[in-house]
């Protein structure tokens, strides 16, 4: 696909942003097939975890500046064309009931920033750095990025990373939490796989439904969470995941939750 690589081995379908000589920009046609592989990944029973990562030196440069700089006065609506496709793929990436690992392979910046904060596991190489970007070149944050950070670091951090623009390097960003983990380099591919090989094991709809309760989490009162969270291990409760990870308890064996 136009500048995505997509592969689906062992139950992880792997999304590779794939511009490497573009620092993995995004444009249009990329967009689009980032949205066509988060279908995909969504909708195939066979694919259990979802890993993002990027080919080459960076994870995500953001939205390709050349093309928004040869827009001249229709960058408004080549903007507005542009974000809704890349949004969309967000979207589905975010609420997808399997989990989401993003293995930021380099820097990340501007919409690359929001991609790499997607993931519910996000493993950082130590090459890896963030910044928001938009502002060097007057524009405002996508891909959800004033939405992720003030959950995932706080609003006066949030504030201070979207408007001075300044670069959050590896070891920073695992300080303050905008990432799992840091690891070397060399360790990121072999870290990620051992991570979504573990999710993909895992029982899928039981970690679908965590994963929207905590997404939901920051919208809902005490008691209206806790209905849900009764609602929710009700549900699982009835389900062939639960009855096989009992079953393998109580027998002293490993559960097989790819077999239910």
């Amino acid at each position: 696909m136009d500048g995505i690589a997509f592969t689906v081995e062992d139950g992880i379908g792997r999304i590779t942003l794939d511009r490497p000589e573009a620092g993995n920009a995004i444009t249009l046609p990329l967009a689009r097939a980032l949205l066509a592989a988060a279908i995909r990944c969504q909708t195939d029973a066979a694919i259990r975890c979802i890993v993002l990562t990027g080919n080459g030196r960076l994870f995500c440069a953001g939205g390709d500046v050349q093309l928004l700089a040869g827009a001249g006065d229709k960058r408004s609506e080549v903007l507005s064309e542009l974000i809704a496709t890349f949004h969309a793929a967000v979207a589905r990436l975010a609420r997808a009931p399997k989990p989401l690992v993003t293995l930021v392979n380099g820097p990340a910046a501007g919409a690359g920033f929001s991609l790499a904060m997607l993931g519910d596991v996000v493993i950082g190489a130590r090459s890896a750095h963030f910044t928001a970007a938009y502002g060097a070149i007057g524009l405002t944050p996508d891909g959800g990025l004033s939405w992720l950070l003030p959950r995932l670091v706080g609003l006066r951090t949030a504030q201070d990373i979207i408007l001075t623009n300044r670069r959050i390097k590896a070891e920073e960003a695992e300080a303050i939490g905008l990432v799992t983990r840091i690891v070397d380099d060399e360790a990121l591919a072999d870290e990620g796989l051992r991570v979504a090989t573990t999710l993909a094991d895992a029982p899928m709809a039981a970690l679908a439904a965590s994963r929207a309760l905590l997404a939901d989490s920051f919208e809902t009162g005490l008691e209206t969470q806790l209905d849900r969270e009764l609602r929710s291990m009700a549900a699982a409760g009835a389900g062939r995941e639960s009855e096989e990870g009992l079953s393998a308890l109580l027998a002293k064996r490993p559960a097989n939750f790819r077999g239910v």
